[in-house]
């Protein structure tokens, strides 16, 4: 047990170690196969030892270390076969528990925050930390009117170790690079760093989660515990049991990991168009598979517990209508359409001039899950979409690095990327296509923006309004001529925009 190390030169010290100690590492194994180890058993060897420092040292650090172990902890689908295992085991552990901090620094905590009499406020509370996490500990406990409830407690100088983690992780991103193939982690470093203080904020936490909580009140399928007490570095919310998702995609059914699949799909399209927020860290050790509320339900009935409402996008409006007329205008097969909105919004920038077909036939492998009823979300497909984006030599990745990732789009990309990750950790069949339907602004042609699943570009006669083409897409506007390769990039993730610094876009 230990406390959260407060230290900026031993928290640098400790990050620091991780990318020599994976050089030193391999230098190891050169010097074991020089002397006749077998390159197999070399590998697996330190593969192993890699993924246990890397799990010790982000669990031990907490704050942004762990935060970014978490982050990446759903990408791991993306790892070749070969390698997968040790990172797998690694990387899930921190979704669900690293070391806590002692109980006399809990209690001190809560007496600084709670009062000297908080004890008075519980009927019971356990010591033992149900989960801890990235900038606080949960521990059950039982409210003074009999409820069970969660107490979830910030470590004390959780801020300033956020900071310094991020701050120096993101110094270093390049060397974690080969950790998760196809993905830039540095942009995500940096949005999870300007994002620090709505992180800390256990105000807005809790009103985002009293929002969820009010609109899925009556929901069949999506259980919200409710908000029990708030305080500046304490947040008390209801007790909610269930099985976590990573031991669904350990040890799950097949029908376990199908339901709890396009449950995740559902919340996540759904979520956004119903309370105007986009639960914005999807990793699994912030949902739970709970059973039906009727005795002897099937696996129809099973609902998604969601916890941790920490990170959010504001989205007062919903998902941007673009996204959905951009993704039916690409599965149908509008390669003009479809450029014409991706320049309109910013992704192609006006100093470059690409192919529509070029980039639709970017685009069309990524968007498979959305093309047939029922698509399974398997790790191999992501591997695949991983290496194509990820080899140099890849007209995918000379094209992906010439497009842009707009401000007002970063957030929901690494959201919808996690999904797919933890879909296909998951194994999961999902009808990804009906919840598209139901729930994606502008995926339907003659949706008008309004509410639930609105959000076309189509005038309500159907013919095209004003600056659309026969595609219901807007017309194209001047891209430009070709100046070379953008600064910004699209490939798995994002590249910093070169136009407005990643710190300042991501925090929109």
């Amino acid at each position: 047990m230990s406390d959260l190390p407060r230290k900026a030169v031993t928290r640098t010290a400790k990050l620091a170690a991780l990318p020599l100690g994976f050089a030193g590492r391999t230098a190891l194994g050169l010097g074991k196969r020089i002397g006749g180890r077998p390159a197999e058993m070399i590998a697996s060897e330190l593969q192993q030892r890699t993924a246990e420092q890397l799990f010790s040292t982000l669990g031990q650090l907490k704050g942004g270390a762990m935060k970014v172990g978490q982050a990446l902890s759903v990408f791991e689908s993306a790892l070749p076969e070969e390698i997968a295992g040790p990172y797998r085991a690694a990387l899930t552990r921190l979704q669900e528990a690293a070391p806590p901090m002692p109980s006399q620094s809990v209690h001190a905590a809560l007496e600084k925050r709670l009062g000297s009499d908080w004890r008075d406020l519980f009927e019971e509370f356990e010591d033992k930390p149900a989960a801890a996490a990235s900038i606080g500990q949960v521990h059950r406990a039982v409210w003074h009117d009999g409820r069970e409830v969660a107490v979830k407690v910030q470590y004390p100088g959780a801020g300033e170790a956020l900071l310094s983690d991020l701050t120096q992780l993101g110094r270093f991103a390049r060397l974690l690079g080969p950790l998760i193939p196809g993905m830039d982690i540095k942009p995500l470093i940096a949005e999870l760093r300007d994002r620090v203080s709505e992180e800390l904020d256990y105000a807005l936490e809790a009103q985002a989660q009293r929002d969820h909580a009010a609109e899925f009140a009556d929901d069949p399928d999506v259980v919200i515990p409710d908000v029990v007490h708030q305080g500046s570095e304490v947040l008390v919310t209801e007790w909610m049991d269930g099985v976590p998702l990573s031991e669904v995609i350990a040890d799950g059914t097949p029908e376990q990991r199908d339901r709890a699949g396009q449950l995740l799909a559902r919340f996540l399209f759904s979520g956004t168009a119903r309370t105007g927020l986009l639960h914005a860290d999807p990793h699994p050790g912030n949902f739970r598979l709970l059973p039906g509320t009727a005795e002897g339900g099937g696996p129809e009935q099973w609902r998604l517990g969601v916890l941790d409402f920490g990170t959010v996008d504001r989205l007062p409006d919903g998902l941007p209508p673009l996204i959905g007329a951009a993704l039916r205008g690409a599965l149908e097969g509008d390669a003009e359409g479809v450029y014409a909105m991706l320049c309109e919004a910013g992704f192609v920038r006006e100093s470059v001039e690409l192919d529509p077909d070029a980039v639709l036939d970017y685009l069309v492998p990524i968007i498979e899950p959305a093309r047939a009823e029922e698509f399974t979300f398997t790790r191999g497909w992501l591997r695949t979409q991983a290496a194509r984006i990820a080899d140099p030599r890849s007209p995918a990745h000379q094209l992906g690095r010439q497009l842009n990732l707009p401000p007002a789009y970063l957030l929901i990309h690494r959201v919808t990327l996690s999904t797919i990750g933890v879909l296909c950790q998951l194994g999961a069949t999902v009808r990804l296509r009906e919840e598209l339907r139901d729930w994606l602004p502008g995926f339907l042609p003659d949706q008008d923006g309004d509410g639930a699943g609105g959000g076309g570009d189509m005038a309500e006669d159907g013919e095209p309004g004003p600056g659309e083409s026969d595609a219901g897409a807007l017309d194209p506007p001047e891209c430009g001529p070709a100046d070379g390769p953008a600064d910004g990039a699209v490939n798995g993730a994002v590249e910093e925009p070169a136009d407005e610094p990643l710190e300042q876009a991501a925090g929109r």
